[in-house]
């Protein structure tokens, strides 16, 4: 019998289980949904019990053609940072936390402005967000000190579901790096806990274990529940970026890896750290390696914010007819990219590289301007905002190609835009579901189907197809950044007072 990689990515909306055989071909695909809850202001959450529900539907879903013995080992990734907590019993303490969830703003907010910040940058080789594992916790500890307390186990959202399947707590490198770890020594460290006022809690951070490394097996329960094999191994696997970066088959120096999804990622490997305060230093998939990543929450859910809102009926349309928008728009929009255009668009509906408080702007409308312009401004302003992350990595690390994938990658029309944008050639992998495929290598080299990571990449990741830059409209696109660069300069010290307006209303 032919046997068969299973990789689980829990996002931030949906949960999907696909099925690879040992070349990196995709088998069969399980989705559900997960539906998010906003209690409060800020909050972004959901329900614990429910992700794991529906991890399991979508791996029973993805089971359906091919009999679960055949699944040789199991590899998990989830969102990264955010935090999913349990009490000493290993039950959930709470709601799953996002990283969309900006409660914790304030508290960055204070260690910034204590000098906190620009220490955790030279000990831990990044400034934590809202969203950090750290910056929730301690905000936990503020406001809900009972919560705190009664703390067991700090997990991630992989972690999480890992946990389900196997009845064992553990973490990865990537992730125990979004918040604990030293980045010289890439382990956890005591210094940066006593750092954040968070020394209590070491005793609930979880054993690290090696991303391609077993971490424990199916158990019994889990079994039954997701019709997987009691026994079958599960691999530690990786944070989601990092995992995504693995499936389309980055595991060196000099490629740059991006998605466009709900945050811009954009990530480049060294085998040094360097810091800056304009990316995160976190480990790499191996052992002195490390990944630089530079992101905001400012990437194609713009794209979907405008397309829904400029085409409703064209939207309802489509959802009516079972095609894609693009099939119904595509001319239209097509069409707004034939000239020049004065239009343009600071896609920060989510957040921005440039901290709380910016929001989103369209700038030059004109009478004669039509909605697909605007559509047009959207697209290139969510392609500059992922310019700006790379301009800072490429400062340090010299690139000469960019892999890409996320809602950018589905689009030849925002491919190419990519390209030109940005200068580079820039690859579509085959696989559409990099993340899952690169938590499934993880989980063939944890068994020995493949002898590394290297050689996982080097036998299931190919490229479908390149797009070149237009030297031309490089040239062109050059001058219109500088320009989107200049406006967010102005807008910066204005951007308070646009929020304050918002929420005095």
């Amino acid at each position: 019998m032919e046997s068969y990689l299973l990789g689980v990515d829990s996002g931030s909306t949906a949960t999907k289980a696909v099925i690879f055989d040992a070349s990196g071909r995709t088998v069969a695909v399980g989705s559900r949904r997960v539906e998010q809850r906003q209690p409060h202001a800020r909050h972004v959450e959901r329900d614990m019990q429910q992700t794991w529900a529906a991890a399991c539907g979508a791996i029973r879903d993805a089971l359906g053609k091919i009999p679960a013995d055949a699944i040789a080992a199991v590899g998990v990734t989830g969102h990264g940072d955010g935090l999913y907590l349990l009490d000493h019993d290993g039950a959930p303490l709470g709601a799953g936390i996002l990283s969309l969830d900006s409660r914790a703003f304030d508290v960055t907010d204070r260690w910034r402005k204590a000098g906190v910040l620009e220490k955790a940058l030279t000990l831990t080789g990044q400034q934590p967000y809202p969203f950090a594992a750290v910056s929730l916790l301690k905000w936990i500890q503020i406001n809900e000190p009972q919560r705190y307390a009664k703390i067991g186990h700090v997990l991630f959202c992989k972690d999480w579901l890992r946990f389900c399947l196997t009845g064992i707590p553990a973490t990865d490198p990537t992730e125990a790096s979004s918040s604990f770890t030293c980045v010289n020594t890439q382990t956890y460290s005591d210094d940066v806990l006593a750092l954040y006022g968070l020394t209590s809690i070491g005793h609930a951070l979880p054993g690290i274990i090696a991303p391609a490394a077993t971490a424990g097996c199916i158990t019994a329960h889990a079994a039954a529940q997701t019709g997987l094999k009691q026994g079958t191994p599960v691999a530690c696997g990786l944070h989601d970026v990092t995992s995504s970066a693995l499936g389309m088959g980055n595991t060196e120096p000099g490629v740059l890896s991006i998605t466009a999804g709900t945050f811009s990622i954009n990530e480049i490997l060294s085998d040094r750290p360097q810091l800056d305060p304009r990316w995160s230093c976190r480990n790499g998939t191996r052992a002195a390696q490390w990944m630089n990543m530079s992101i905001s929450p400012a990437s194609s859910s713009n794209v979907d914010w405008a397309l829904r809102e400029l085409f409703q009926h064209e939207t309802q349309e489509a959802a009516r007819l079972g095609c894609s928008l693009f099939d119904l728009i595509g001319d239209e929009v097509q069409a707004a990219f034939a000239g020049p255009s004065s239009v343009m668009f600071h896609p920060f509906l989510f957040g921005s590289p440039f901290g709380q408080p910016a929001s989103a702007s369209f700038f030059g409308i004109r009478s004669w301007h039509r909605r697909a312009h605007l559509a047009r401004a959207v697209i290139e302003g969510m392609v500059f905002n992922h310019r700006w992350h790379i301009e800072a990595l490429t400062s340090a690390f010299p690139a000469r190609r960019a892999g890409l994938t996320g809602g950018g990658s589905s689009s030849p029309l925002l491919a190419q835009r990519f390209a030109d944008v940005l200068g580079i050639a820039i690859d579509i992998p085959e696989s559409q579901e990099a993340s899952a495929l690169g938590a499934a290598l993880c989980a063939g080299v944890s068994v020995g189907v493949f002898a590394s990571l290297a050689d996982a990449c080097a036998r299931a990741c190919r490229v479908a197809r390149t797009y070149t830059p237009d030297t031309e409209r490089h040239a062109q696109l050059d001058e219109t950044y500088a320009l989107w660069s200049q406006l967010a300069a102005a807008m910066t010290p204005l951007w308070p007072a646009l929020d304050h307006a918002a929420s005095a209303h």
